[in-house]
């Protein structure tokens, strides 16, 4: 049985036991990874996850199921159990079914050029950015991880309203550990690349990117311990974000856990921050047509000028608030609940390429790695102390590497004192965004 027909006799056989309006969510996702190893296939993996949930009222109340299978007998199950569960429910605030958005934007974010592209192919194409790696310089001593990972979801919602949607997307990602070694020196660069389109890799671009990035931190010095003005390199500022990007949530304020609870229409960052969710963002890897409720997606500036213009929302918090919802209901599977997320959300890139930042600058630190995000910093707060990598600036110019060393400040606080925001934006696969970040200054303690 396939979805369509499947979910058409689970609205009818749902009607037949007595639930009122219902919802069907499927979402499937399919992964390959492999990982190489001195030019021979180190791992190979191929891996398919998903399944579907239910939810009906019965009896005026909401009740919820899910399964794995479909065939017959989940049918019954989930009808069943979706009973069961309404019976017991005690929420005096009620989820109800959405009928739908009057229109859908209908962009295709899935590659089938991606997907065409034969597996020894792929792995052929490990293989030489590897050898590019390990021959590129005499002090690379190791490759700890050259890995390609393919990933592929699909989702469908369909309810007892008429309303059914459909989409799929997908990307690939190399990832690349390089260590690297001088006399006693021992040092390690991390290298991630995200593509839809697997006709744009170069295996030298990336094995030169990979190896120069492990390099560059050869040669590390210490520096002294004070508050500096930081450059957070795009992707450490989009890793820094991704870790507060909760406090940006309705559903997070309403419980008292986000300093921005009542916020909105006040001025929380520097005027040059505009903060922007874009779902249909053609470099965005969380991109989406219709939310987890399926409330038609659609552009949101969260942050305008420094100016907080709104949460992220679902149907629930903004019916709390007394405002429209944002679309970002979100299902971290087909077995969770609602809650909320963004989809793409990024920083507005500036018009200043990240030499510029620097040769502005007469001392100042450039981050490149962030460690320890979750374990060293508090949502709540907006407090953080983790560890970092990085290069002093002297006079305009990169100096040298910085020895291990720890930054700390406060999110909120960071915010308002972004001085540049550079153009060079950079998307994580959480589909989390970010240029590169000139901040004021911030605590650095070298070891």
């Amino acid at each position: 049985m396939n979805i369509e027909q499947f979910q058409q006799k689970l609205l009818e056989d749902g009607k037949n036991s007595g639930f009122g309006d219902m919802e069907v969510y499927f979402e499937k996702s399919t992964r390959f990874a492999c990982q190489v190893y001195k030019g021979e296939l180190d791992h190979y993996e191929t891996a398919e996850d998903g399944g579907l949930s239910f939810r009906g009222t019965y009896n005026g109340k909401m009740g919820y199921a899910y399964t794995e299978k479909l065939d017959e007998e989940s049918i019954t199950f989930l009808l069943e159990s979706a009973k069961a569960n309404a019976e017991v429910i005690e929420d005096e605030e009620q989820d109800d079914i959405f009928a739908g958005s009057d229109s859908y934007e209908d962009i295709d974010f899935y590659s089938k050029s991606l997907d065409e592209v034969p597996i020894p192919d792929k792995i052929a194409f490990l293989k030489e950015v590897e050898s590019k790696v390990a021959n590129y310089d005499s002090r690379i001593a190791s490759i700890n991880s050259c890995k390609l990972i393919e990933q592929s979801n699909e989702r469908v919602l369909a309810n007892s309203k008429g309303l059914s949607l459909h989409e799929r997307k997908n990307y690939l990602a190399l990832v690349l550990s390089v260590i690297v070694k001088h006399g006693e020196e021992t040092k390690s660069g991390f290298q991630v690349e995200i593509t839809k389109d697997f006709t744009s890799l170069n295996a030298d671009e990336i094995a030169k990117k990979a190896a120069d990035e492990a390099l560059s931190y050869l040669g590390g010095k210490s520096i002294a311990s004070k508050k500096y003005p930081i450059i957070l390199r795009n992707d450490a500022a989009a890793d820094l974000l991704g870790t507060f990007v909760s406090v940006f949530s309705a559903e997070i304020a309403q419980k008292g856990r986000s300093l921005l609870k009542d916020k909105e229409g006040e001025k929380i960052a520097a005027e040059k921050l505009t903060v922007i969710d874009d779902p249909f963002h053609e470099d965005g890897f969380d991109s989406r047509n219709f939310d987890g409720e399926g409330v038609a997606s659609k552009i949101c500036s969260v942050i305008e000028n420094g100016t907080l213009k709104t949460l992220l929302h679902n149907r629930k918090t903004a019916t709390k608030s007394g405002v429209e919802t944002t679309g970002h209901a979100y299902k971290a599977s087909y077995k969770g609940t609602l809650t909320v997320a963004p989809s793409n959300f990024y920083v507005v890139p500036g018009k200043k390429n990240r030499d510029e930042l620097v040769n502005s600058l007469n001392e100042a630190v450039i981050v490149t790695k962030l460690s320890g995000l979750h374990s060293g910093a508090n949502a709540v707060s907006g407090n953080f102390s983790v560890a970092a990598q990085g290069f002093y600036v002297k006079d305009g110019k990169v100096s040298t590497p910085v020895k291990q060393m720890t930054i700390a400040g406060n999110f909120f606080e960071l915010l308002k004192e972004i001085q540049e925001v550079g153009s060079d934006l950079y998307f994580a696969t959480s589909g989390i965004g970010a240029p590169s970040l000139l901040v004021k200054e911030l605590s650095v303690t070298v070891e």
